[in-house]
């Protein structure tokens, strides 16, 4: 039986080991951490193409229960100006619509799946380097120690590692200059119906918000930075510093956010966010990248989980029907590059929109109600409407077997 080591264990990992032990190849997962720091990032939302990319590899039931249906979005300006609205794809033949959940949420139950089916997942395992070796690769660690496979697979993010190791040159990843903040509010009247996203685009700042089961309000807000923070900036400043930040970016509009802010218990922190327009290589001497690690997108593309999802069993099919690793790379990156690139492009147009000038947000509320009313739905439809089919073969050099 071939073997497979999975640099990372967010969700690319998990998903990418039960593709691949599904592809008959057993695999070991290694994470840097030595704990899950879980926490990090709050909420995400999972889309409906996400979802039917679990379900065929027959583990959808791990998103079952831990989520809430979030069907559709509003946009709103800061005068409080309804703008359009859209839904976040049709939903699945059985009625099944995307989901907001808790990140920590998805990313157990990925990994408590991925363990009940065999896999492997060491934790503290910070690869180092890997080179190809006469009988695969071989991975070094932080710890000193080296394991050998067949293949390698980085599902190590937006910093990866094994993207360093197959391009040297490849360029950073790009700071997208807005940041990411997000938290839950206790029950309260915000005036939004249930399970659908109120999006804001504020005078100072952009803020989104959708009411949960019982009342409670997830947030988030995106404060605008021209800058990287500098390493450590962040993290340096507190509590009272992010709330009356944000307290001033949206004291001019007219949105419950700072009643949702006040109201929000515990610690706010930023972190900056990041996407890769175009990674050079994917894949060179039986390594290869998935997920961020090979199209980082931001979080305004709300398609980060769902992209890495589609990645990991694209990837599983390539292997399980091509003999040749590295033909088979190939067949993966030919049957996935040009989709996630449109999406990094579009996410990062939407950040963009988040950080616009005067001249830009008057544009922007003009001609945004006109582009939801004729493509919103068109849009929609390429995104969410995506589906891999376990069962087609793949053919190197086709990039077929999706639609």
């Amino acid at each position: 039986m071939r073997t497979a080591l999975v640099i990372g264990a967010g969700i690319a990992g998990p998903v990418a080991a039960i593709a691949l032990q599904r592809a008959g190849i057993a695999t070991t997962v290694c994470e840097a951490r030595a704990d899950a720091a879980d926490e990090a990032g709050a909420f995400l939302t999972l889309q409906v193409n996400g979802i039917d990319a679990l379900r065929t590899l027959g583990i959808g039931h791990v998103v079952e229960g831990i989520g809430f249906p979030t069907p559709s979005m509003r946009f709103r300006s800061g005068t409080g100006k309804l703008l359009g609205e859209v839904s976040t794809g049709a939903p699945l033949p059985d009625g099944t619509v995307g989901v907001t959940l808790r990140r920590s949420d998805l990313y157990r139950a990925l990994r408590d799946e991925a363990e009940r089916q065999g896999v492997t997942i060491e934790h503290g395992r910070r690869l180092v380097d890997a080179r190809r070796v006469a009988d695969g690769v071989r991975a070094e660690f932080a710890d000193g120690t080296t394991v050998t496979a067949d293949l390698l697979v980085g599902a190590d993010g937006v910093r990866s590692r094994v993207r360093q190791v197959i391009d040297p040159d490849a360029p950073p990843a790009r700071f997208v200059p807005v940041l990411n903040m997000g938290g839950f509010a206790p029950a309260m009247d915000v005036g939004a119906a249930p399970g659908t996203y109120e999006m804001v685009f504020g005078k100072r700042a952009f803020f989104g918000y959708v009411v949960a089961p019982g009342g409670s309000v997830w947030w988030f807000a995106n404060p605008p930075q021209r800058t990287e923070p500098a390493p450590g900036e962040l993290a340096s400043l507190g509590t009272a510093h992010w709330r009356a930040r944000l307290r001033e970016l949206y004291s001019v509009d007219r949105t419950p956010a700072c009643r949702i802010i006040d109201a929000t218990p515990g610690e706010l922190r930023a972190w900056a966010t990041y996407d890769l327009p175009s990674v050079r290589r994917w894949h060179r001497d039986r390594m290869v990248l998935i997920g961020d690690a090979a199209h980082a997108m931001s979080p305004s593309s709300g398609q980060g989980a769902s992209m890495a999802i589609e990645d990991a069993v694209e990837l599983g099919r390539c292997l399980r029907d091509v003999p040749e690793i590295d033909t088979a790379f190939a067949a993966f990156e030919g049957l996935r590059r040009s989709r996630v690139e449109q999406v990094v492009a579009d996410g990062a147009r939407s950040s963009n929109a988040k950080a616009a000038g005067p001249v830009a947000r008057v544009l922007r509320d003009l001609f945004l109600p006109i582009f939801l009313k004729r493509q919103g739905d068109r849009a929609a439809a390429w995104l969410h409407g995506h589906h891999i089919d376990w069962d087609a073969p793949v053919v190197a050099g086709a990039g077929a077997g999706s639609r």
